[in-house]
């Protein structure tokens, strides 16, 4: 009894003196019992939780399958077609065949920037992409150009240069020599494909966009007038829309080139070059005072960038003969629009 009411007294009042304290440790004690604490124990507080964020990393994505074929190709292009703009749509739908053929808009330089407009430039870059064409029949021989628009040789240019050929010799401005063959024909826009046989590493001129010519643009035509490869001539655009008529009977044109040195043709009510014949086609023109003489026929007429805006096709000439020929500032091209529809129907192998 007397132990259990001391060990109440301590727990109870654990702050006493010493003296006190000393009596209770004097006393006998149970020795199963457990020592008592010199003072009450507190209670401990438990610290508040902390939160601590985690950030989980997500998963890493799956790799992404590569796409191939020419879809991928496609997906490609068409961002850069829709950073470009409208005119290199004519390059999406050509990517997808063997042949690329290069086509911009006029926005896109083919020359450096810090050279735009300047003409030696401009043909410095693009005279590699024209060519002399040389095209035998019965009824003669005549000189014409071409441009490149693949590195394997297809090149386009009048029908009138190419008109019931035989045969047909092409010469690039490094002076090789090819022979060509007609791949399609379109006498209503006096155009045609001709294809080098064993070409590959050309280079190609970029279609531009006629759309966006000018009256008063600065433009230059390369050609081969009078067989001279590489000749180059500045001027600006005259006119739009020009109508332009042209003989689509073979043997009265190549008569006419033979007596007179340029392809028959009409404007303005009036004939040039001799007589058209009953047989004719008008077409679109751009008008240019470019210099342009027999020989020119299906060159390149080009804008300040460097880019394909026309193929030259009828040029007038006040001389009686192909010696005393020269330009009178009277040229017209096809404007390189009408090219691009109907590249196509072209390598289709059309002959109308």
């Amino acid at each position: 009894m007397t132990e259990s009411l001391r060990r109440s007294g301590e727990y109870e009042n654990p702050y006493q003196g010493d003296q006190q304290h000393a009596q209770h440790a004097s006393s006998p004690v149970n020795p199963e019992w457990p020592p008592p604490p010199a003072y009450q124990p507190q209670q401990s507080e438990q610290p508040e939780p902390v939160t601590v964020p985690v950030t989980v990393a997500a998963p890493p994505a799956p790799p992404k399958k590569r796409t191939r074929g020419p879809l991928a190709l496609l997906a490609a292009v068409a961002i850069v077609a829709a950073a470009v703009g409208g005119g290199t749509a004519y390059g999406i739908q050509e990517l997808t065949g063997s042949d690329t053929v290069t086509s911009s808009s006029t926005s896109t330089s083919v020359v450096p920037s810090s050279k735009k407009g300047d003409i030696a430039a401009i043909a410095s870059a693009v005279s590699p992409s024209i060519v002399e064409i040389s095209a035998a029949s019965n009824a003669g021989e005549s000189t014409g150009s071409g441009v490149i628009i693949t590195g394997d040789g297809e090149i386009v240019t009048n029908n009138h240069v190419v008109s019931g050929a035989s045969s047909i010799k092409v010469t690039t401005s490094d002076g090789k020599e090819y022979t060509a063959r007609v791949v399609g024909t379109d006498s209503a826009k006096d155009l045609a494909l001709i294809k080098l046989e064993n070409a590959s590493g050309l280079k190609t001129a970029t279609l531009g966009n006629s759309a966006d010519v000018n009256v008063g643009d600065t433009v230059v035509a390369i050609g081969s007038p009078e067989g001279l490869t590489g000749t180059v001539t500045s001027g600006i655009v005259s006119a739009l829309d020009r109508d332009v008529t042209v003989s689509t009977d073979e043997s009265q044109g190549q008569r006419q080139q033979q007596q007179g040195g340029g392809w028959p043709f009409e404007f303005g009510g009036q004939q040039f070059n001799g007589d058209t014949g009953l047989s004719t086609t008008t077409y679109k023109a751009l008008q240019t005072d470019a210099s342009l003489n027999p020989g020119n026929s299906g060159g390149a007429l080009i804008d300040m960038n460097g880019n394909i805006i026309g193929i030259n096709s009828a040029m007038y000439s006040a001389a009686s003969s192909s010696s005393d020929a020269g330009s009178v500032g009277l040229g017209f091209a096809i404007p390189v629009d009408t090219v691009k529809s109907d590249l196509a129907k072209l390598r289709a192998g059309s002959q109308s």
